[in-house]
């Protein structure tokens, strides 16, 4: 059994449904999260109750700007006294254009929320994890990292950069005490997805619940001896 009753966990795109369910996960198994989102208004509709939650944090960030991303994990750091946990759920999906009409705004939207956001958050809690000489970070890249497709070559770039730095991540920590390790979701069963798929066969898509089960399983001391690891997260697909 997972048990973080004495971790801090960073969970970024805390408001998505990822990103709730691993809010949850972390809670649940006892650890105290710092859910960080881009705005009061997103962290509002995700978490009703939030003002009544005294054990955990709330914070706003953009994550394309490296000094709110700073202020983020200070603001952790000096509540709790350290940062453990940091889950990189935060990212973005966009059908493109062909690669040769890909616009500079989709290009640009893509990889920074797929990966400026992670280089981001490890500027900033990455030192606080080699302060104390420990830590766990979790990326999501996607199945779709592994083979370019049709009308989603920005897409599938960002998310195959995504594997890139956590492999490379991986190099530079593990000697630290640092696990760093990514998974990559198939279609995960959204609202939002059944909404814009709904004619697709949604039960073979993946859980929130069952991918945040994984993110954990990489977050806890089960997996020490894991790293740079990209972990297929497919559902029955």
């Amino acid at each position: 059994m997972q048990d973080f009753s004495d971790k801090v966990a960073i969970v970024t795109g805390a408001a998505g449904a990822l990103g709730r369910a691993s809010v949850q996960h972390f809670i649940e198994h006892g650890a105290r999260v710092a859910a960080i989102d881009i705005s009061d208004e997103t962290l509002d509709r995700a978490f009703p109750k939030r003002a009544n939650d005294a054990a955990n944090m709330y914070l706003t960030a953009d994550l394309t700007n490296r000094d709110a991303c700073q202020a983020a994990a200070q603001a952790v750091h000096g509540r709790y006294g350290k940062v453990d946990i940091l889950a990189n759920i935060a990212g973005g999906f966009i059908m493109g254009e062909a690669v040769h009409e890909t616009s500079d705004k989709s290009w640009d939207f893509l990889f920074d929320l797929n990966l400026r956001s992670i280089m981001h958050m490890a500027a900033a809690t990455v030192p606080l994890m080699l302060a104390s000489k420990q830590g766990k970070i979790v990326n999501i890249a996607a199945r779709a990292a592994v083979k370019g497709g049709k009308n989603m070559g920005a897409y599938c770039a960002s998310k195959s950069g995504v594997m890139r730095l956590t492999e490379s991540m991986a190099a530079e920590l593990r000697d630290q005490g640092i696990n760093v390790n990514c998974i990559m979701p198939g279609t995960i069963d959204t609202a939002r997805n059944r909404s814009d798929m709904p004619n697709a066969d949604h039960d073979k898509w993946v859980d929130t619940a069952d991918i945040a089960r994984v993110i954990g399983f990489l977050a806890s001391s089960h997996a020490s001896a894991v790293h740079g690891a990209a972990v297929p997260v497919d559902g029955l697909s």
